[in-house]
């Protein structure tokens, strides 16, 4: 599930319409309907209003909203599972320096 499903499914589940939601974020409804269908990315504030707003985990939802982002990344390399393992060294390495 990319960000934009999750987000259209937590909204429905809340009993939500897209008008609700954007007027408790301060935005358009055509900017929740874009997000919702992965037309446009939301802010890393939209996704902190986003949790609020839906009574959602916001390090779930961080995680998903991170994850779309890094797979359309990958859609424009040849080889993403070798992107993905240097990722996961870099990171891993971070870890360690700390």
């Amino acid at each position: 599930m990319n960000f934009g499903e999750k987000i259209r499914f937590l909204r429905e589940d809340k009993g939500m319409i897209i008008r609700e939601l954007a007027a408790s974020l301060k935005v358009d409804t055509s900017t929740i309907s874009k997000i919702e269908n992965s037309q446009r990315h939301a802010t890393k504030k939209q996704v902190k209003d986003l949790a609020i707003a839906l009574n959602a985990d916001f390090l779930e939802l961080e995680a998903h909203w991170m994850g779309s982002k890094i797979y359309e990344m990958l859609q424009d390399i040849s080889n993403p599972t070798n992107a993905l393992i240097a990722a996961e060294e870099q990171v891993h390495y971070r870890r360690l320096k700390k």
